[in-house]
């Protein structure tokens, strides 16, 4: 466990060199909540309510949505981009040699990124959006802490579906089109352009019920307290996913290392 720890630690320094893209990017979520704050005003001005979020909801989820989605890697990160190319250029060969298991290796680096990004980006939009609008935090220490291991098992789950995407390159040789539609479906699915509460009928069911609601949406409504079945429900959701993703992530790690050996790279 001293060799993944090492790795995480590293991988913060790493991430921790980059200021100006870290400012810039704190910038440019800041930008966009204003944005997404004017349009959600206005549909929720003529929805009051909508998807049982009253205007200071909607608000929050704003903020808070700006925060997480480079923590939580909405856009890709680490794993999807690096480990992608790795295997594409073969030089993946090299990771399979380390006295290491590659799943957790790369499982560390995300954690060294996400734990940066977190505090260095994470705080950022909300503190703005905080002096600007009347926004809704937890009122306990123990929502408090229920919303931190919401955020931690989100990225988790976020790391199992980018690790499957990064590892798809073993298949079809370029993994770069899998990642331009994992970008769309994590867009759609995780609520990083509506609530997803706001999807109708089967469609808000469908969408509830995928792995990228539990990376965004989940960790904001136990922010907010609005979960159907109650905080431990929406853990029990996060969990279930993990764990799926996980075994998945296992096998196809497997699968992949037996297809190298059996090309000779």
């Amino acid at each position: 466990m001293e060799v993944y720890w090492a790795i995480a630690v590293r991988s913060f320094r790493r991430f921790s060199t980059y200021r100006i893209a870290t400012l810039s990017g704190a910038f440019t979520n800041t930008v966009f909540g204003f944005i997404f704050c004017g349009v959600y005003l206005t549909l929720w001005h003529t929805r009051p309510g909508l998807g049982g979020y009253d205007v200071s909801d909607a608000l929050t989820f704003v903020w808070l949505q700006q925060g997480l989605l480079a923590p939580v890697g909405i856009f890709g990160a680490t794993t999807t981009v690096e480990l992608g190319e790795r295997v594409r250029t073969g030089e993946i060969a090299v990771d399979l040699y380390r006295p290491t298991h590659l799943m957790l290796w790369w499982l560390s680096v995300d954690a060294g990124r996400a734990v940066f990004q977190l505090l260095a980006r994470g705080g950022a939009p909300l503190i703005v959006g905080a002096l600007v609008f009347d926004l809704n935090f937890p009122s306990s220490p123990m929502q408090w802490l229920a919303v931190a291991v919401a955020v931690a098992l989100g990225i988790l789950v976020s790391f199992g579906i980018r690790y499957l995407v990064a590892l798809s390159g073993f298949w079809i040789t370029d993994s770069r089109g899998v990642e331009s539609m994992a970008l769309v479906l994590s867009l759609f699915f995780s609520g990083a352009i509506l609530p997803l509460v706001v999807f109708p009928g089967w469609i808000g069911e469908v969408a509830r019920a995928t792995p990228w609601a539990a990376t965004l949406q989940v960790p904001i409504d136990v922010w907010l307290g609005r979960n159907p079945g109650g905080v431990g429900s929406a853990l029990a959701f996060q969990l279930v996913w993990i764990v799926v993703l996980g075994l998945a992530g296992r096998m196809a790690t497997v699968l992949a290392t037996r297809k190298v050996v059996i090309q000779g790279g």
